[in-house]
């Protein structure tokens, strides 16, 4: 079973940037699918990014497409989330996830993730 454990969010302005970390242990990450969710107050979790197991592949919401990067580096066993280009309505906790697979798929879905992290709270103020 592989623990996921998010860091970097925080209160920025809008315009600015974050980046978080998604940092894995337990398994290797190279044999995982990754992916980043959020979910904001009274609304549903919702897709952000995911990228496959060597990184090859990626794929965004419309919402955070041109502003957002995902990438990972499996030497460290870590996912990561550029954010730049905040708005207000990025406000939300931000949840990575992880599924086993070797791929080339990416994953959109709640219900496809087995593993997810705890989540960490991002603030975009206006």
């Amino acid at each position: 079973q592989v623990q996921l454990i998010e860091s970097g969010g925080g209160l920025v302005q809008a315009g600015g940037s974050l980046r978080l970390s998604c940092a894995a242990s337990g398994h290797t990450l190279s044999n995982y699918a990754m992916g980043w969710f959020r979910q904001a107050p009274g609304k549903e979790r919702e897709f952000v990014a995911a990228v496959n197991w060597s990184g090859g592949s990626t794929y965004y919401a419309d919402s955070v497409k041109g502003r957002f990067t995902i990438s990972r580096d499996n030497a460290k066993n870590t996912g990561y989330l550029q954010m730049n280009s905040l708005k207000p309505e990025d406000t939300a906790v931000y949840y990575c996830a992880a599924k086993p697979s070797t791929f080339a798929t990416v994953y959109t879905g709640v219900y496809d993730y087995n593993y997810w992290g705890q989540g960490t709270q991002v603030t975009v103020s206006s």
